[in-house]
């Protein structure tokens, strides 16, 4: 998502400018992205993004500058056993993305959709048709089909951060870095009424202050977020649930179910800086339906989406 990120400023800033588009449309066996990844390729070659382990972006920044100048699409095709043993084959649509203007492009517009947290869907056709990407109106049901890539982009993470202390700048700098959104409020009652969260909104209780412990969880456990992460050991947790319930009762299977505390992946930490990489480890594990555990003890495709838990240890 940070490398889509990066793009949509890159065109955005650059509204005179034309550009080419990469995206991997199709994958066999063991590449480094997978579909849906995107490229961005300048007049002069030099790329934005990644596609591979860094084998293919010179060339196909190559091809990129070719389409940039006679507005023509083109579908690349890569083995990879052969010159690289990543032992898959894969293929990229360079398409040409004219210069936003005033208008916007393609680019533009993800961005201002992604912005306002609204559904985005692109339409790939890299066979068999007039190559090139189109964003798809969210009502529309289309079927796959040869030659046609659907992508629904995911929203970037937003991480509500309630609460003061050392963990809240390292926390920040972490989510910044993987291109996630970031909300601090130094109260709870900072969130507003009329707040309304998504599939991909996490929040962590920080405050280091039992009221307002109490408060956050108050106004976050409705939600039902997928992750709700509290700092401080379990006795803490348990008695902020027993207070909480004296005042509303608590569905256990739906909001406080998914109540992580304490907040974090069980890597040792102890300093501020490795408290937040193991909560934004966590929060990612938990948004990709991950169990969090060690790659070399998984049975399938590291790649593969499988419900946390579902891995034998």
């Amino acid at each position: 998502m940070k490398a889509l990120e990066q793009i949509i400023e890159r065109v955005a800033a650059n509204r005179a400018q034309p550009f080419a588009l990469a995206t991997l449309v199709q994958t066999e066996g063991s590449t480094y992205r997978k579909p849906g990844a995107r490229l961005l390729v300048e007049a002069n070659g030099a790329t934005l993004g990644v596609l591979s382990g860094g084998c293919l972006e010179e060339e196909i920044g190559r091809y990129g500058r070719r389409v940039i100048n006679d507005g023509s699409a083109v579908l690349l095709s890569f083995d990879t056993r052969r010159l690289y043993g990543c032992d898959g084959r894969l293929k990229i649509l360079v398409e040409p993305l004219p210069a936003a203007g005033q208008k916007g492009n393609l680019m533009t517009e993800v961005g201002r959709l992604l912005a306002q947290r609204d559904i985005c869907r692109i339409r790939t056709c890299f066979e068999g048709g007039p190559l090139g990407s189109e964003l798809l109106p969210p009502d529309i049901l289309l079927a796959e089909r040869p030659g046609i890539f659907i992508n629904t982009l995911p929203l970037p993470v937003r991480l509500l951060l309630f609460g003061t202390g050392p963990e809240i700048e390292p926390l920040t700098q972490l989510a910044g870095n993987l291109g996630w959104l970031v909300e601090h409020f130094g109260h709870p009652s900072e969130l507003g009424e009329h707040f309304r969260p998504d599939a991909q909104t996490a929040a962590l209780v920080m405050n280091h202050n039992f009221g307002r412990d109490l408060l956050a969880l108050d106004r976050l456990l409705p939600f039902r977020l997928r992750y709700v992460g509290l700092l401080g050991p379990k006795r803490r947790h348990t008695e902020l649930l027993a207070r909480l319930s004296e005042y509303r009762p608590l569905d256990f299977n739906a909001g406080a179910k998914n109540l992580f505390a304490p907040a974090g992946l069980d890597i040792g930490s102890e300093a501020p800086e490795e408290i937040g990489l193991s909560i934004t480890s966590e929060i990612a594990a938990v948004l990709s339906d991950r169990a969090g555990g060690f790659l070399r003890e998984r049975k399938s495709d590291i790649h593969r989406t499988a419900p946390a838990g579902a891995e034998a240890a």
